[in-house]
């Protein structure tokens, strides 16, 4: 019986294959639309998490100032190299301090030349950034100490300035201060605010201090917290440390921030599952306009065929046989239409993955839901449509022309 009713479910879509495929060309895109955004937006927030992972999630930053809305940073004292001993000093559950002066110069090699960030540090800054290096060496403590022209570049500079030449023990111009190169730093891409990590100098701190600020100011301190300790513990300790080396009440605000990267990476993540979530249900609302569409086409088809359901009746077959037969034909467009659209949304989340670079992460769940909800559709949609054919008095059906 369901056989029978299905054979003549296809037959009719067939008989209007061209029509028929303009109906379901709503579920295709509907279908697509939602498993290449939920898709896309997986694997959006995959890269996220792996490229905050590669700071670290144990990882503090501390910058002076407070930042957000009626703040300002520009008043603020920057810390110093007195700070960053005391925090070594005193604080309990670190791994290292990083102190980090930052500043753009343009850095010469023969004929070629780049504007890159330079980056006064000592060794810390390998520990708490998950830095390794490609080629070369750190930096010596004699160098740290004495403050000589020593550089470490990233994978950009290497590659714009001297292409496929090895760099380590040559020379390079920062400013005007001749640095010899010691170290080439692993690759370590685009981070999750979009800005190249490897297009950075790193050069000692007292260098960069002496041959390049001009002053002994420290920009940031990055604090790596060790592995059994909680950030959270290491936080408080910070803030109550630096408050005191900077004199401040109990009644004043700080003027300083500290930053945990294991918040600000949930805070990313979070945002980016939230925005997967919209843009699945925006996508979601081309199914509801599919199965307008298949509604509209199935009430047309009632219309054309008002004769042959008249005789159907006529001839003995039950209402529910009648329903049953339009029933099918919706959910079979629907369904079709379905596994078109999981086929180009996985095809279209491809693309783009392969395009914008991130994670191809498939979720079953997505597709069966999507799925499952173009059925749906095509119950929903096709009931009404099925029940008006169910329902004609088969004499006036018969004088239909």
């Amino acid at each position: 019986m369901f056989y029978e009713t299905l054979k003549l479910a296809i037959q009719a879509i067939r008989r209007n294959a061209l029509r028929s495929f303009l109906t379901l060309l709503g579920i295709v895109i509907g279908v697509g639309a939602v498993i290449a955004m939920v898709t896309i937006g997986n694997g959006t927030t995959a890269k996220v998490a792996a490229d905050m992972a590669k700071l670290g999630s144990n990882l503090l930053f501390v910058r002076p100032g407070q930042f957000g809305p009626g703040r300002s940073s520009a008043t603020a004292k920057p810390f110093s190299t007195r700070d960053v001993a005391e925090l070594r000093s005193q604080l309990h559950g670190i791994q290292a301090v990083a102190p980090v002066a930052r500043s753009m110069a343009t850095v010469v090699y023969g004929s070629e030349s780049r504007n890159v960030s330079i980056n006064g540090t000592d060794n810390n800054y390998f520990i708490t950034g998950d830095w390794d290096l490609a080629a070369g060496r750190q930096f010596l403590e004699g160098e740290l100490r004495s403050g000589r022209a020593a550089c470490i570049i990233g994978a950009t500079v290497r590659e714009k300035l001297f292409g496929s030449t090895q760099p380590i023990g040559r020379n390079i111009r920062v400013n005007k201060v001749s640095c010899e190169v010691v170290g080439l730093l692993e690759v370590k891409g685009q981070s999750s605010f979009g800005t190249d990590q490897d297009d950075i100098v790193l050069m000692p701190l007292r260098t960069y201090h002496r041959r390049i600020a001009g002053n002994s100011d420290v920009g940031t301190m990055y604090i790596s917290a060790k592995d059994d300790v909680e950030t959270a513990k290491v936080q408080a300790g910070i803030e109550q440390l630096l408050r005191e080396r900077r004199n401040i009440s109990a009644t004043e605000e700080d003027d300083f921030a500290v930053a945990d990267m294991k918040q600000i990476a949930e805070a990313q993540t979070a945002t980016t599952t939230i925005l997967t979530v919209l843009l699945g249900a925006v996508a979601g609302v081309s199914l509801l306009v599919g199965g307008i569409g298949i509604m509209n086409i199935m009430l047309v088809s009632v219309t054309e065929r008002t004769r042959e359901i008249g005789i159907r009746l006529a001839i003995g077959a039950q209402e529910s046989q009648v329903l049953l037969q339009f029933l099918v034909e919706a959910v079979v467009l629907s369904l079709f239409g379905g596994i078109l659209g999981v086929i180009l949304g996985l095809s279209l989340a491809k693309a783009a993955s392969a395009a914008m670079k991130i994670p191809y992460l498939i979720d079953p769940n997505i597709i069966l839901i999507a799925f499952g909800f173009s059925a749906l559709v095509g119950i929903i949609f096709g009931y009404f449509p099925a029940r008006r054919a169910a329902r004609m008095n088969p004499i006036e059906a018969l004088r239909h022309e």
